[in-house]
């Protein structure tokens, strides 16, 4: 990348930390509380143009890069306003590209522009009761009618699941064969007649973020609401998953750098046994251990999103950048409270959020299990 390129990524960024320090960081403690970020703060990252970065301009975006997207998600990240990052990544890096990449022209007309304003949040819609990560245990079903097809089933564990217009929904269509050759993906509008909420799940932790249960009960959709190609849809996914993991891994290295300098600067003041817990060889050494495997990542992270942009990710490489990059967020964030001693078990210490805000990483967008499932086939085979 040449010096200007990283310039301009440099001015963007400081936009981006100066909108957190005056549009999240005030109120960040009360969405918590309330369990939900509001829409208009999302209207404002579309004012700002912060969200979907690397749409098309046709349809609203700067036609950025991917880099520029994860400038926003990872200060954020970095911040400690984890709900929020995860909200935005299944909103500008996940749904909005299943409709960019696999949405007629007139799908992407109608729903990008509004994504790119904040009018229009998106959902992917995958995980139901009893199967999780497994879509062969799908239950949702697409039924064919005169007019189009009539969706019934559940989903659960629903990221922007309250907050969404446009629900990604993934249904059987054909239940002759295996779930994976008889997948449709389905553009559900949230005033669709049969399409409900259910209650947002209380969760340890990311509580800011707004995570659902969805029902459908004979929703009735037309053959405009495909998206996609009818039975393609398992294959769809696996053609985003590199993009979606990597943001996954972007953002928990982001995460534990944040955690880190919140530890380094509490180590420097906090003391001990007459000194500065700075001075202990011991809590040096954890600072530089934990400082040497954030660095690592950071590395990989930084060739890996080049690779993305080369169109040269593959989904095992996106799953080893997931599976370590979470791993790893969770031991930093694990050791950094434990650095804080019992300040760090309570609540009003930012540390005891950061810690659990990782705890999921390492099981939505794919289980750490699966994962290594995933990187062993491509090394072993099946």
């Amino acid at each position: 990348m040449d010096s200007s390129y990283n310039e301009e990524l440099n001015i963007f960024r400081e936009t981006v930390v100066k909108f957190i320090e005056n549009e999240i960081a005030p109120f960040y403690e009360e969405w918590e509380k309330n369990k939900i970020i509001p829409k208009s703060l999302w209207h404002k990252m579309g004012e700002e143009g912060l969200l979907c970065c690397d749409i098309p301009e046709e349809y609203g975006g700067f036609g950025v890069d991917f880099n520029f997207n994860m400038v926003v998600a990872e200060e954020i990240a970095k911040a400690g306003f984890f709900s929020l990052s995860t909200n935005l990544v299944v909103h500008a890096d996940i749904a909005a590209h299943y409709v960019l990449n696999k949405g007629t022209e007139e799908q992407k007309q109608k729903y990008l522009p509004e994504m790119v304003s904040g009018e229009c949040i998106g959902a992917i819609c995958m995980s139901e009761p009893g199967a999780g990560s497994d879509l062969q245990g799908m239950k949702t079903t697409a039924t064919k009618t005169d007019k189009g097809w009539s969706i019934s089933g559940s989903k659960t564990f629903i990221t922007n699941g309250q907050n969404s217009k446009l629900y990604i929904v993934a249904a059987k269509t054909n239940l002759e064969v295996a779930t994976a050759k008889g997948l449709t993906l389905f553009l559900i509008d949230e005033d669709m007649p049969g399409f409900s909420r259910g209650q947002n799940l209380h969760k340890i932790g990311q509580h800011a973020g707004d995570t659902s249960e969805l029902f459908f009960d004979n929703v009735e959709v037309t053959e405009e609401h495909v998206l996609g190609e009818i039975d393609k849809g398992f294959f769809n996914l696996m053609e985003e998953l590199p993009r979606e993991r990597l943001a996954l891994a972007c953002v928990a290295t982001a995460h534990a750098e944040g955690a880190l300098a919140l530890t380094t600067d509490y180590v420097k003041e906090r003391k001990a046994f007459g000194a500065t817990l700075s001075k202990l060889q011991d809590i040096r050494f954890k600072i530089a251990e934990m400082a040497t495997e954030i660095e690592m990542h950071r590395v990989v992270i930084e060739s890996y999103k080049q690779k993305l942009a080369n169109k040269a990710l593959s989904t095992e490489q996106a799953s080893m950048a997931k599976y370590s990059a979470t791993e790893m967020e969770f031991s930093v964030t694990n050791r950094c409270l434990q650095l804080f001693g019992g300040y760090g078990y309570m609540t009003e210490y930012p540390i005891s959020r950061y810690f659990l805000d990782a705890r999921v990483q390492t099981i939505y967008g794919g289980t750490s299990e699966i994962m290594k499932e995933i990187i062993s086939r491509s090394i072993l085979g099946r």
